[in-house]
């Protein structure tokens, strides 16, 4: 399809909503979130009885002095002479007001971590939803640092809290949703960076949360469409025949097996306004987009495909991540590549010991086809890099050999450049999701040799399959381009992460957005090429 083409149906697509498959018994419903969000104001003076509840951040060891800046400070003073407090201590009263303000008080320790404080204000959060609050009030006592980092730990603790996910329940009941947060320290708190960084947090959660009948290849493509419509990307869909031409079977392969059309990758391009014309991207974000795995031929067992609609999140990170550039108008030219295909079982569908050719003119023996994500990644990458980005960073739930190594508390990052993998542990210190730096050594390569192809896809034993995994995505990286990997074992994790109550946490937009606005990585590169 031509450029031209791609462009006309984009403007032919006039809705974000998508009716399920006849016998899906849904209602057809919005694909993409609501609009709603509650209004952020800043006061230095507010009676409390104006609020449902009042949520304080103090320093541990406690200081007079903090409790004394807080409205009706013996009430605090009372709640926390109860019991000796702790770090990371939540205490929660009523205040003595007609409204009964619920306040709560959440203790941080002086070395704290960013995960630390996000932590803090997801139980502090937690404790206040029981009220359903309505109206809240955001507070912090401390020096000028000190404070503006448990403000933003709070209020994106408050923006991930009043984000409701998918649902299809029969319920005519209305809820109440928070509607105002009031900010109750002057301390020049970024709020447009850290809403745009909640509401991408947010859409990568929504999509994650999406069920497979609901988020199929159809399906995401519209989302897509409207995304970039909505926020002036440019959008090109290679669809199936385009990835023919483009010698994209290793995609194909995994393709294969669909019962319906459909799949492709999308390509899309944020171009600031200064510099719009610019044709090289500096950063090209690639995600993993496999709408459901059922392992393939290696079929999975019932627990093991039970959540494998999730197994698109790496797509939803770098998709979020290219809108909340956008939204901020972030002066950095860059590219999304998202890979969006099932994973599916039948007569047509790949099986091991089959060769076929990537992008890049790589072979690939297949071993495995649950090992489908590298598959569609190799060609994304090989295609990616066709357009000569500076740098190109992917994220995939790529392995459970990353979950058993880190379990679903960290991520594990890899990197063709030392300093890039230290720049990624960097920012996953910084934004409070946090990253385990990998070996990738080249010696890895020696499990990967194939008889019959250049590379095999994966080893038949699984230890260190998530060193291998990267082992094997560098042969689709074009030489002498900066390269790292996500594995996002942290995309899902039961209770939710840090300051995100939900067992779908949208982990990688923090971490991709203070890498490339707060640790600026691309300064590290400029030179090169």
């Amino acid at each position: 399809m031509s450029n031209d083409g791609e462009r006309r149906q984009v403007k032919q697509v006039r809705s974000g909503s998508v009716r399920a498959r006849a016998g899906g018994g849904v209602r057809e419903r919005a694909l993409l979130p609501a609009a709603h969000a509650p209004d952020i104001v800043s006061a230095t003076r507010l009676d409390p009885a104006a609020l449902d509840a009042l949520l304080a951040i103090v320093p541990y060891p406690p200081r007079p002095a903090a409790l004394r800046r807080l409205p009706e400070s013996a009430r605090w003073r009372e709640l926390e002479a109860q019991t000796p407090p702790r770090a990371g201590t939540v205490r929660s009263t009523v205040l003595a007001n007609r409204r009964h303000t619920l306040a709560v008080l959440g203790y941080l320790a002086s070395d704290a971590s960013a995960f630390e404080r996000l932590a803090l204000a997801g139980r502090m959060l937690k404790e206040a939803a029981a009220r359903a609050p309505q109206v809240i009030g955001l507070a912090a006592a401390g020096p000028a640092s000190v404070t503006r980092a448990a403000l933003e730990a709070l209020l994106a603790a408050a923006l991930a809290h009043a984000f409701a996910l998918p649902s299809w329940r029969a319920t005519t009941r209305t809820e109440r949703r928070l509607r105002r947060v009031v900010l109750l320290n002057d301390v020049a708190l970024d709020t447009r960076y850290t809403v745009a960084v909640a509401r991408g947090t947010n859409l990568a959660r929504w999509l994650t949360a999406l069920p497979p009948n609901i988020l199929d290849a159809r399906g995401y493509r519209r989302i897509i469409v409207t995304l970039a419509r909505a926020h002036g990307l440019t959008l090109r869909w290679l669809d199936e025949r385009a990835l023919r031409r483009a010698g994209a079977n290793a995609f194909l392969a995994v393709a294969a097996g669909n019962a319906e059309g459909g799949a492709g990758i999308a390509h899309l391009r944020y171009r600031p306004a200064r510099g719009r014309r610019a044709a090289r991207p500096e950063v090209a974000l690639i995600g993993k987009g496999i709408l459901f795995d059922t392992g393939g031929v290696n079929l999975k067992t019932h627990r093991s495909m039970l959540d494998m609609h999730t197994d698109m999140a790496g797509s939803a990170v770098a998709l979020a991540t290219l809108v909340a550039l956008a939204e901020l108008r972030a002066p950095i030219a860059a590219d999304a590549w998202l890979a969006i295909t099932e994973n599916r079982i039948g007569p047509h569908a790949y099986r091991p010991q089959e060769v076929v050719r990537a992008a890049n003119g790589v072979t690939i023996q297949v071993i495995h086809t649950d090992a489908e994500g590298r598959m569609v990644l190799a060609d994304t990458l090989a295609l990616a890099g066709r357009t000569r980005p500076r740098l190109m960073i992917d994220f995939a739930t790529l392995t459970g050999a990353c979950v058993y190594a880190l379990t679903e508390r960290m991520s594990g990052v890899f990197s063709n450049r030392p300093a890039l993998a230290a720049a990624l542990v960097e920012a996953g210190r910084a934004s409070g999701e946090r990253v385990w730096s990998f070996p990738f050594e080249a010696d890895y390569d020696a499990e990967l040799e194939s008889k019959v192809a250049d590379i095999v896809q994966c080893a038949l034993e699984g230890k260190g399959d998530h060193i291998l995994a990267t082992r094997f995505l560098a042969r689709f990286v074009p030489e002498g381009t900066p390269w790292g990997h996500v594995d996002l074992s942290s995309a899902t994790r039961s209770g939710g992460l840090a300051h995100i109550a939900t067992d779908v946490t949208g982990f990688g937009v923090r971490l991709a957005l203070e890498l490339l606005l707060k640790q600026n990585v691309r300064q590290l590169f400029e030179g090169e090429r």
